[in-house]
């Protein structure tokens, strides 16, 4: 798995007993780098873990080759990708599995909460029987078994009414919220096209092949020293903006749990250097003064 990504991607797995090896991303969508993936593969090696960094996809085609050769599970981390695709084809329905994200900061919310979406019937059948506490409670209800008992392990997943109405709400409107995000994420990356030109920062890149959601916007400024100047002289002009992830290798429970294969010079650099800008819904009559404080400070 990637080291830049939110703790849950590697908690996911560590609170089962394995041990993420973390490995470095791609300079250009930030995502895990598919051309390392093979040499940290060993014979313990049980799957692999993409996350679609800001909703852009990984090079999927060359992960699920790898993980066909190999015989491994391709688990999707689609937190950030609902809505996205990749040649096509959904985020989050390529892998074996694939974990969606409600909570408030992403494009399609209830507050907290996600989803999970199973290639197998058999990964359904289990994540049922978790989902309700390690018993075969679903199952009574259809009239499949005559009582129910415990067969698992498992704990309450289940979101309460007021929860899941909301999040219905948000999934009828999710064609608009996405067009909505698009139109903020295209005037910044219009807004930042001269700055980009001037050597003053990188904008995101999205390759061919893959629709994004507009999760985030975010830019690449020249140094960890430029990112900080950048973020306090926005605050001071009553704009908040954000670094995001310390890559999970350089972490303490990173370093207890996990492991590294490989360099992580891009995961290191890129983290150091990437703040994000405002984008909600509702953003617009925001923006010019958002665009104005963001000129004043990249001059």
């Amino acid at each position: 798995m990637p080291s830049f990504t939110f703790v849950s991607t590697a908690n996911a797995f560590v609170l089962r007993g394995a041990v993420p090896v973390f490995i470095d991303i791609r300079q250009d969508t930030l995502n895990i780098d598919e051309t390392l993936i093979e040499q940290a593969i060993t014979p313990r090696t049980k799957a692999i873990c993409v996350v679609h960094y800001a909703g852009v996809a990984c090079e999927m085609d060359v992960i699920l080759d790898v993980a066909r050769r190999h015989g491994l599970v391709v688990v999707e981390d689609a937190a950030q990708g609902i809505m996205s695709s990749y040649h096509g084809r959904a985020l989050g329905t390529l892998g074996e599995l694939g974990a969606f994200s409600f909570h408030e900061t992403k494009n399609i919310i209830s507050g907290e909460g996600g989803a999970l979406l199973c290639r197998d019937n058999t990964y359904c059948e289990r994540a049922e029987i978790i989902r309700e506490k390690g018993t075969n409670r679903s199952r009574f209800f259809r009239g499949q078994v005559d009582k129910y008992t415990w067969v698992d392990v498992g704990s309450s997943y289940l979101p309460g009414e007021i929860t899941a109405a909301f999040l219905a709400g948000q999934i009828e409107e999710a064609d608009s919220i996405t067009a909505a995000r698009l139109q903020l994420w295209n005037t910044y990356h219009s807004f930042f096209a001269t700055f980009e030109g001037n050597g003053k920062l990188r904008r995101p890149i999205i390759p061919p092949g893959c629709v994004h959601n507009a999760h985030m916007y975010y830019l690449l400024l020249n140094s960890v020293d430029e990112r900080g100047r950048f973020i306090e002289q926005m605050k001071a002009l009553g704009v908040q903006t954000v670094f995001h992830y310390i890559p999970l290798h350089s972490a303490p429970a990173g370093r207890a749990h996990g492991r590294v294969s490989g360099s992580m010079e891009v995961s290191d650099s890129l983290s150091e250097r990437l703040v994000r800008l405002p984008l909600w819904v509702g953003l617009e009559e925001h923006m010019p003064h958002i665009l104005d404080a963001a000129s004043k400070c990249l001059v």
